[in-house]
């Protein structure tokens, strides 16, 4: 099994080679730092809406090294946050309006990849979510009863389920990748291997000189603590994915995993799968949940301890693939604030703006991002300006080592909810509530 090499969706495609480095001083329009799908995103709609802007992206590694290259592939139509804190900035109708601009930002992508000749393996089957206890069921709400998941996936204790049509899977690296390409096109430069040390109005300043522009924006989602005096503003939580050996066709009949849904549970430390497109089970979860000091991970990498619970997960949702080949194993972080809600914003006067945050859905919302910052660049009324998440600030996260103190402490909980609720509770376990109050959700 290889563990790290970025992500096995790189792997299938071939690791870039970073190129066209920044090589000194330079002046632009709008400075974009952060090459994942965010940064990508906007640089796409703002010369798209304005060819004449000199816009420039930088990334530390390649384009898509982070999150965008590394996800479970769900193209999907989950609010990237907490819907009380978007009702406490927007009231119900902000909410309502949310949700209906990440369903319809599902169309708009697949919209892209369709017009540009993407080929990211796009498949629209929605996705399963599945209750495997009385107290998931309860927080579900599905509408599929136990012998109607299993009519679809044959998940071992699933006792109901929720199909949401909204939703679609797809290759992250070949997505990013494509999206890279399309922005290039447009004749955007991408500064690979130009790591940003740090932004200030008018500039960003990174090792290898200074790029000077009116607008510079922050994209770097997991990856913000790194940037100076920005460690506590958004923490960079881990998550990691297994893929496992081809299955065979026995195998899928013997799972009943017939179509491409994509599949996920209720459970606190949830789980998140796909059929990919070369017929493996690619399955992700938290491992580690933070590192000490806001690091993240090298080359992608996972602990051998979190590479078996993903292991013992697989088994406990399909035990007939109890001792299946893995292949593949690599881990990733998210950007997750102090509230879980993804912001997006900009300031006309210092020219600064930044989007991220997405808590674990982030594949559909940074393209809702990129047309938001798009929108207020240009400085354009729009309805996406006025969405809940537009100029939605956040308190920062607590020093260390209280911070990773905390959040270990809050991962305990939650997984201790999970025995408790598997044990027969019929309802949320207390201590998951009181978990979520703590944790800011």
């Amino acid at each position: 099994m290889r563990n790290g090499g970025v992500s096995f969706w790189w792997q299938q495609v071939g690791l870039p080679v970073p190129t066209d480095r920044l090589e000194g001083d330079v002046t632009c329009d709008v400075a974009i730092v952060g090459g994942g799908l965010t940064g990508l995103w906007a640089a796409h709609y703002l010369r798209e809406a304005d060819p004449s802007l000199d816009v420039r992206v930088l990334e530390a590694e390649f384009a898509g090294f982070g999150a965008s290259g590394r996800n479970g592939g769900w193209l999907s139509s989950e609010l990237p946050g907490s819907p009380r804190a978007y009702a406490r900035a927007g009231g119900a109708d902000g909410v309502a309006r949310m949700r209906a601009a990440v369903r319809a930002t599902v169309d708009e992508v697949i919209g892209v990849t369709e017009r540009a000749g993407i080929d990211a393996d796009v498949v629209r089957h929605g996705v399963l979510h599945v209750a495997r206890s009385a107290a998931q069921a309860e927080r579900l709400g599905g509408e599929l009863d136990a012998a109607q998941v299993a009519a679809r996936i044959r998940v071992a204790g699933a006792v109901s389920g929720h199909l949401d049509p909204d939703c679609a899977r797809v290759q992250p690296a070949r997505l990013v990748a494509g999206v890279a390409d399309l922005v290039r096109a447009q004749g955007v430069r991408v500064h690979e291997d130009t790591r940003v040390r740090s932004v200030e109005p008018g500039a960003a300043v990174t090792e290898r000189g200074t790029v000077r522009a009116p607008v510079v924006l922050r994209c770097l989602e997991g990856f913000t603590a790194g940037l100076s005096g920005h460690r506590r503003d958004w923490l960079p939580m881990n998550s990691a994915i297994v893929v496992t050996e081809p299955l065979t066709d026995a195998q899928w009949d013997a799972i009943g995993w017939a179509g491409e849904e994509l599949l996920g549970d209720e459970a606190h430390a949830y789980c998140y799968a796909q059929r990919t497109a070369d017929g493996r089970i690619a399955l992700g979860g938290r491992g580690v949940p933070y590192r000490f000091g806001s690091r993240t991970d090298v080359d992608g990498r996972t602990q051998e301890w979190t590479v078996e619970s993903l292991r013992t997960t697989l088994a406990s949702l399909f035990p007939s693939l109890a001792g299946i080949g893995l292949d593949h194993a690599w881990c990733g972080v998210l950007g997750v604030p102090r509230d879980w809600s993804a912001s997006v914003s900009y300031d006309p006067v210092t020219g600064l703006g930044h989007a991220g945050g997405y808590v674990g859905s982030g594949l559909t919302a940074t393209n809702l991002a990129g047309r938001t910052l798009r929108d207020l660049v240009l400085g354009r009324d729009t309805d996406l300006t006025h969405l809940p998440w537009t100029g939605h600030r956040v308190r920062r996260w607590e020093p260390e080592p209280l911070r990773w103190a905390g959040v270990h402490a809050l991962y305990r909980l939650f997984r201790a909810a999970d025995r408790r609720e598997d044990a027969g509770l019929a309802r949320t376990s207390r201590v998951a509530r009181v978990a979520n109050r703590v944790a800011g959700r």
